[in-house]
C-alpha cells in the first residue's frame, strides 16, 4: 500500500550514504566545522579545500577566483587567484551611521572592489584574502554584525520592505524581521570558535532546529508592506504581506513556495511565484516561518539537489498535503487571505515625508556598487549625517529619520558632494538591477554588472527613438539563469547563456506579481534591441492609459505562453 507523505518518518540521519554529496558532507562536518580552522592556517595556498568551501558558505563566505586572470594563471602553472566574498547578515537592511562608516573603513582595508549592496538588502565585500578573513569578521563583531547564514543551506537574511506613509508599522515589521532572522539562523558554536577564537563546550545538540543535515537548499523569507512590493514578495520561499488599517498592523497574508532560480538544461527546473495560503496574526509570523521551514527540512529533496528548493517540495507534495502538514505543526487554521493592492516593485525616489514629520530620500546606486569616487562622496556625507541608513532590495541606499529642520541641510550637503544625481537618477536606470556575474561569480556565463552601463545607454536610446522615454520599465540582467537579480519577474529580463549571448524574457508585471515568459534564446546585443524595437513601437500605438510594458505584452498575448513557469497570480486589467 502506498504510504501517505504526511506520515513519513522524518529521521533524516538514516541512510545518509544514499543522499547527495552535499548532504553527506554536512552530516559529517561536525556542525559546519569541517577542517576550516586548520586550512585557514595553511599559508601555502590562498584557497581552502573543496569541502571547506561548501561549509564556509554557511558562515557567509564564498571562495571565488578572478576569472579574468584564470586562463593566464593556468598557462603559467599558478593556482587560481583565490579570493573570498563575505556577505553580512543585516535583517531588514537597517544600519546605523557608525556601522556604515566602519563597513566603509573595512572595505578600504580588506576589499578589492568596495562595498556592494545586494538584492537581498545586505552588503557583500569582495576580494578578501584568506589570511584576512578572521580579522574582518572580528571587526564586524565589534559593530554587532555577523555573517552567519548569509549563504548556505539555511535561512538566508530576512528582508523587509518600506512604506514611508506608515512608519510605525514599518518599524514593527522590521522588529519582526529581526526576530524571525534570529529564530531561524543556525545555532552551531563552530562560527564563534573558528572566527572569534572562542573556546566553547558543545556537548549538547548544537542544532535543535536544523539537525546535522541543515536544509536541502537555501531558504528565503521576506516582509512586504503594500502598496509597495519592493522586496518582490512572491519570489520568497515564505512571503509575508502586511495587512494594515491606518495605524495598526493587523497581520499578514502568508505566501509559500516562491523561487526564481532555474537550470536552462532541465525541463523540470522552473521559476515559481509564491502561493497565498491565508492570513495570520502579526505576532505569529516568526513561529509560522519556523514551522514552514521545518516542513522543508523534513520533506525537501536531498537526493536531487537541483530539485531541492521549497517550491519543488510544494509542487511535489501538493498544496493540500502541505496545508495539512502546516495545520498539524502550526496548531491552528489560517484565516482567509485579505485584500491589498500593490502598485510597483521598485523603490520610492525623491524626498518623502512621513506622518511623524521625518523625511527620507533614496540614493540610487547602480548595481549596488559603492566604490571609487562614490564611496568617497558617501564617506564624506556620513561624517555629518545623524539619521539612519537602510539598504534596499533594489540595491539602493535610503537615508531615513531626517528631522524636518535638518532636511535642507542634508539636501545642501548632498548637492555639495555631487550626490544630487543619485536622488534623481536616470529614469530607466532607477528601474534596473543586475547581479555581480563576471569576473568573480563562478556560475556566471555572461556579463551583467559590468555590461549594465552599456546596455542601459543603448536601451535608453531605443526608448527615446520610439517615444517611451518617460515610461519606467523594470529591467533585470543576470549572468546566468539562477535568478539573483530576480529576472523572471522583470518586464524585460536578460539571463546570460554565454559570452555576449542572453535569453530574452518579457511580460513580467510592474508590480512583481506575474512571471515573465521566454521570448527568444541566445541573442546577441544587436538581436536583443532588434527584437525589442517592434514591441515597443506596438506599445506606443496600442497601450492603455497608464498601462505598463509588461502588462501590455501580457494583455496583447504577444508572447506564446508555452513555457513551464509556475504562477499563482493572474493579471486583470485595472
Amino acid at each position: 500500500m502506498k504510504s501517505n507523505p504526511i506520515d513519513r518518518t522524518c529521521d533524516l540521519t538514516q541512510k545518509v550514504e544514499t543522499l547527495n554529496e552535499n548532504e553527506q558532507l554536512k552530516y559529517r562536518s561536525d556542525f559546519l566545522r569541517g577542517t576550516i580552522a586548520t586550512n585557514l592556517e595553511n599559508y601555502i595556498t590562498g584557497g581552502l579545500s573543496v569541502n571547506d568551501t561548501l561549509l564556509t558558505k554557511f558562515h557567509g563566505i564564498y571562495q571565488q577566483d578572478n576569472r579574468d586572470t584564470r586562463q593566464a594563471r593556468i598557462i603559467r602553472k599558478l593556482e587560481p587567484d583565490y579570493q573570498f566574498m563575505v556577505r553580512l547578515r543585516i535583517p531588514g537592511g537597517v544600519l546605523t551611521v557608525d556601522q556604515w562608516n566602519e563597513i566603509d573603513l573595512l572595505s578600504r582595508r580588506y576589499s578589492s572592489s568596495g562595498i556592494r549592496i545586494t538584492t537581498r538588502q545586505t552588503i557583500q565585500l569582495h576580494g578578501i584574502n584568506k589570511g584576512q578573513l578572521k580579522a574582518l569578521l572580528k571587526r564586524l563583531r565589534l559593530i554587532n554584525i555577523d555573517t552567519i547564514a548569509a549563504c548556505g543551506d539555511d535561512s538566508r537574511g530576512v528582508i523587509s520592505g518600506t512604506n514611508p506613509a506608515k512608519p510605525k508599522i514599518e518599524s514593527q515589521i522590521l522588529k519582526l524581521a529581526k526576530k524571525t532572522s534570529e529564530r531561524l539562523i543556525p545555532r552551531t558554536s563552530a562560527y564563534k570558535e573558528i572566527w572569534y577564537d572562542e573556546i566553547i563546550n558543545h556537548k549538547k545538540m548544537e542544532e535543535p532546529l536544523y539537525g546535522k543535515l541543515y536544509l536541502p537548499r537555501k531558504f528565503k523569507v521576506g516582509f512586504a508592506i503594500p502598496p509597495y512590493n519592493d522586496i518582490d514578495v512572491f519570489a520568497q520561499d515564505i512571503g509575508f504581506i502586511a495587512i494594515t488599517d491606518e495605524e495598526r498592523l493587523l497581520g499578514f497574508n502568508v505566501c509559500v513556495g516562491g523561487g526564481l532560480g532555474q537550470l536552462d538544461t532541465r525541463e523540470d527546473s522552473y521559476p515559481r511565484l509564491a502561493t497565498e495560503i491565508g492570513f495570520i496574526d502579526h505576532y505569529d509570523a516568526p513561529f509560522i516561518a519556523e514551522v514552514i521551514m521545518g516542513i522543508q527540512r523534513d520533506f525537501g529533496d536531498r537526493i536531487d539537489r537541483h530539485r531541492a528548493r521549497f517550491k519543488y517540495t510544494i509542487d511535489r507534495l501538493g498544496l493540500d498535503t502541505f496545508k495539512t502538514l502546516l495545520l498539524r505543526r502550526f496548531g491552528k487554521e489560517l484565516g482567509p487571505a485579505r485584500p491589498y493592492i500593490f502598485k510597483h516593485n521598485s523603490d520610492i525616489y525623491g524626498w518623502t515625508q512621513t506622518p511623524n514629520q521625518k523625511w527620507q530620500v533614496t540614493l540610487h546606486i547602480q548595481s549596488g556598487r559603492v566604490d571609487g569616487s562614490l564611496r568617497d562622496q558617501l564617506s564624506a556625507f556620513f561624517q555629518q549625517f545623524s539619521g539612519r541608513v537602510r539598504l534596499t532590495t533594489n540595491q539602493n541606499l535610503q537615508l531615513q529619520n531626517i528631522d524636518d529642520h535638518e532636511r535642507l541641510e542634508v539636501e545642501m550637503r548632498l548637492n555639495d558632494l555631487g550626490l544630487e544625481q543619485n536622488i534623481t537618477p536616470n529614469l530607466q536606470g532607477a528601474h534596473t538591477i543586475s547581479c555581480v556575474a563576471l569576473p568573480t561569480c563562478g556560475l556566471a556565463m555572461a556579463e551583467a554588472e559590468r555590461y549594465l552601463p552599456r546596455f542601459l545607454e543603448l536601451f535608453d536610446a531605443l526608448k527615446n527613438e520610439v517615444g517611451v522615454e518617460s515610461i519606467p520599465i523594470n529591467l533585470r540582467i543576470t549572468g546566468c539563469p539562477n535568478g539573483c537579480a530576480r529576472p523572471y519577474v522583470g518586464e524585460i529580463a536578460l539571463t546570460g547563456r554565454a559570452s555576449g549571448l542572453y535569453n530574452l524574457y518579457l511580460g513580467g508585471s510592474h508590480r512583481g506579481d506575474r512571471l515573465a515568459n521566454l521570448y527568444r534564446s541566445n541573442l546577441n546585443e544587436k538581436q536583443i534591441l532588434e527584437n525589442l524595437k517592434p514591441l515597443l513601437e506596438h506599445f506606443v500605438i496600442d497601450r492603455l492609459i497608464d498601462e505598463h510594458f509588461g502588462d501590455f505584452i501580457f494583455r496583447k498575448k504577444l508572447i506564446e505562453n508555452n513555457n513551464k513557469f509556475k504562477t499563482s497570480h493572474t493579471y486583470q486589467e485595472q
